[in-house]
């Protein structure tokens, strides 16, 4: 085992025993001191990656049961039951048969002519599309699952190895940024549906006029960073791009799978009439995919292609946290963490910016955004209510900073798949989210709290 290594197992479990070991706080639970104990364990060894990712979920799992944080092996693998996991594995199989159909190579060709030999357009048509294609596609995660593979094949045609600068910022980018086209809109996914049933009533317009202009914000401001981090990577010389090609009839295995995709986005945006849970057309999707003469995959391929990793990190970190939910550990923490700022109650944006650190705290720990949210609103709401601020702008605030840092690659649904294909390691992706939250607070406290009280909603009523 290298020192490194050794020091990073050593750290986390170090952090493991202090918290499991120490008085329980008051009005923390015993059990509740147990599961923060493991999920600290577990966020410091997928940060660090001492061992790898999904044996660190895995094994925080397992010890949820061994150090008594939950009663049975039941509550310990409710990640394992959750529609989302399977949602995950829907979305890969479509973004799979994109790529195997042939599909992502001819919107890769597309891409290629569009940017004209430009490693920068190629960037910014990439920044552009996060928020364009989210009126097409509102899921983040089916948007990665298949622009993954798209911008795969132009940087193959470039001759881009992984190891090269361009494609660890393409690969970055679309993992941490991409999600933040979504939340702007109130049909974008679970952090939009899940915020604004705990922040009040909003119509569609209402929520893109309150959101978009810090999530787009954040998507420049996140897209500058990436390309100053990755800046040598975008001086390419015209030899080193592929010539263009020319474009091929359209074959029947490509139409096949356009018409799943079709089928798998209306379904999506007719939610409204049939009720049915996002994760059902994706597995619609997956079942065409896989159907003999009419699908594009064989069981075979699946088996092989998919990418199991990406289904154990987030059902585990699903189950980690909601063990801290159950347990009263998250509430206890989000109370403790908010509770800090009352004294500051003379100074509004001081306040706003110690609960920014607060809330990033508190999404370092919670990889599960809707139960960042669920836990985090309704306490910053009650706290800002107390401490004489708006509490829509505080509870707006919470999910602006929850939801615009991906931490470690366990960090969500959406970015999981691209950065395990990627071999992005989870300290590039650490280094990023530390900038990012810099950034996020500052674009807030600067630019957007200011905008909310143009609008009608001021920091101080």
């Amino acid at each position: 085992m290298r020192g490194g290594t050794a020091a990073k197992l050593l750290l986390a479990v170090a952090v493991f025993l202090g918290i499991l070991l120490m008085p329980t706080p008051v009005g923390l639970t015993e059990p509740g001191q147990r599961a923060l104990a493991v999920m600290l364990l577990a966020v410091i060894l997928w940060a660090t990656e001492a061992i790898p990712v999904p044996v660190a979920g895995v094994g925080g799992v397992v010890l949820l049961v061994l150090v008594g944080a939950v009663p049975d092996i039941g509550p310990a693998l409710y990640g394992f039951s959750q529609p989302v996991s399977y949602f995950l594995i829907g979305i890969l199989t479509l973004g799979l048969a994109v790529h195997r159909s042939g599909l992502a190579e001819r919107l890769a060709i597309y891409l290629m002519r569009g940017a004209a030999g430009s490693p920068r357009l190629l960037y910014v048509q990439m920044l552009f599309s996060f928020a364009a294609l989210t009126f097409a596609l509102p899921s983040a995660s089916t948007r990665g699952a298949i622009m993954v593979h798209v911008y795969e094949q132009v940087l193959e045609r470039w001759n881009i190895p992984k190891e090269h600068p361009l494609y660890k910022a393409t690969m970055i980018a679309m993992g941490s940024l991409n999600r933040l086209g979504s939340t702007a809109l109130l049909a974008g996914g679970i952090t939009p549906v899940v915020a604004s049933g705990l922040l009040g009533d909003f119509s569609w317009s209402q929520w893109f006029v309150l959101m978009s202009v810090p999530f787009y914000a954040n998507l420049v401001v996140g897209g500058i960073v990436v390309f100053v981090f990755y800046r040598s990577g975008f001086r390419l010389e015209e030899d080193d791009v592929a010539a263009s090609v020319s474009l091929g009839r359209i074959s029947p295995m490509e139409l096949r799978a356009g018409a799943i995709v079709v089928l798998t986005a209306l379904l999506w945006f007719t939610d409204f009439a049939h009720g049915l849970h996002p994760s059902v057309p994706a597995i619609i999707a997956m079942c065409l995919i896989l159907l003999p003469r009419v699908g594009i995959l064989t069981w075979r391929e699946f088996e092989r292609d998919l990418g199991w990793s990406n289904f154990f990190i987030i059902a585990t970190s699903l189950s980690l946290s909601h063990t801290l939910v159950t347990t009263g550990a998250a509430a206890w923490f989000s109370a403790t963490l908010v509770g800090a700022v009352a004294q500051l109650a003379s100074a509004p944006m001081l306040v706003l910016l110690m609960l920014c650190v607060c809330f990033a705290m508190l999404r370092f720990i919670l990889p599960n955004i809707a139960g960042y949210l669920a836990l985090v609103i309704p306490v910053t709401m009650a706290a800002a209510e107390s401490l004489g601020l708006d509490p829509l702008v505080c509870g707006m605030a919470a999910v602006v900073v929850g939801d615009s840092v991906v931490y470690y690659s366990a960090g969500g649904t959406a970015s999981v798949f691209i950065f395990q294909r990627a071999n992005i390691s989870n300290p590039e992706i650490f280094r990023l989210a530390i900038t990012m939250t810099v950034l996020v607070t500052a674009v807030l406290l600067l630019g957007v709290v200011p905008y909310w009280g143009l609008i009608g909603h001021p920091l101080v009523p």
